[in-house]
């Protein structure tokens, strides 16, 4: 068979003359370069495309999740020499140490009532929130506002929450009053923190400043806010609720 071929082309390819001979052969390179060409696109493309998924799980695996501390001055960490004391800061630092991909935005307000809370809840929900942990109601109770307002303001703010998004983590912080603000009026405002966590089916820490409130040792000069050290335990109490919510 090779022999009838090689004698076919020897026959013929005097015919084509020179200058035919040459075009003939660049046509045959041409289409040879074309063929190897056509053939590498499809392991070419395959290659991009897999590169390219890679990259969006990479950027998804790197996408950081949100806790936000709302309150008040509890929150804010104040009277403290350093904002990393706070009990957010901490709840940070007890995340980091796990690899856990969380932010925790400390948006506490010294002197913010329950009221404050509400006007401003829109502004802070413009991010993308997982775990909300609400820590108001404290100045409500020390300034004798009525328990009905302060329980109708932190259901709106549980409200406004949910509205934004049905799948974010809530979590109600109680607070205790000392007992000079009178049995009756104490024993209510207890209540305002627990009905409210079970009326809306949320986490509940019944009283954020266990272990630290009425502690002389642990709070600072005034008795209401908690030191350094105050705070650590105020994180540990945070913490325990908190932590289970957490996924890698």
């Amino acid at each position: 068979m090779f022999a009838r071929q090689n004698t076919y082309l020897h026959l013929n390819l005097p015919m084509l003359g020179n200058h035919k001979l040459l075009k003939f052969c660049y046509f045959i390179g041409a289409l040879m370069v074309l063929n190897c060409g056509d053939a590498k696109k499809p392991s070419e493309t395959e290659e991009t495309s897999s590169k390219g998924e890679e990259d969006a799980k990479e950027v998804t695996t790197q996408i950081t999740k949100t806790i936000l501390c709302f309150g008040d001055s509890i929150t804010a960490g104040y009277g403290l020499d350093d904002s990393s004391e706070a009990y957010p800061a901490i709840l940070q630092q007890k995340i980091d140490s796990l690899g856990l991909n969380y932010t925790v935005v400390n948006s506490g307000l010294s002197g913010e009532t329950s009221a404050g809370g509400s006007s401003r809840i829109d502004w802070v929900m413009r991010q993308n929130i997982d775990i909300f942990l609400l820590e108001l109601g404290g100045n409500d109770g020390l300034r004798g506002i009525p328990l009905t307002e302060t329980q109708s303001n932190l259901q709106d703010i549980i409200n406004k929450v949910k509205e934004k998004n049905e799948a974010t983590k809530v979590i109600l912080a109680g607070m205790e009053l000392p007992p000079n603000m009178g049995e009756d009026y104490t024993t209510q405002f207890r209540s305002v923190f627990s009905n409210l966590a079970n009326e809306n089916e949320v986490s509940f820490i019944p009283f954020i400043l266990k272990g630290v409130g009425g502690i002389k040792e642990l709070n600072q000069s005034d008795g209401i806010h908690p030191t350094a050290k105050g705070h650590k335990l105020v994180a540990n109490t945070v913490w325990e609720v908190i932590k289970p919510m957490l996924k890698d």
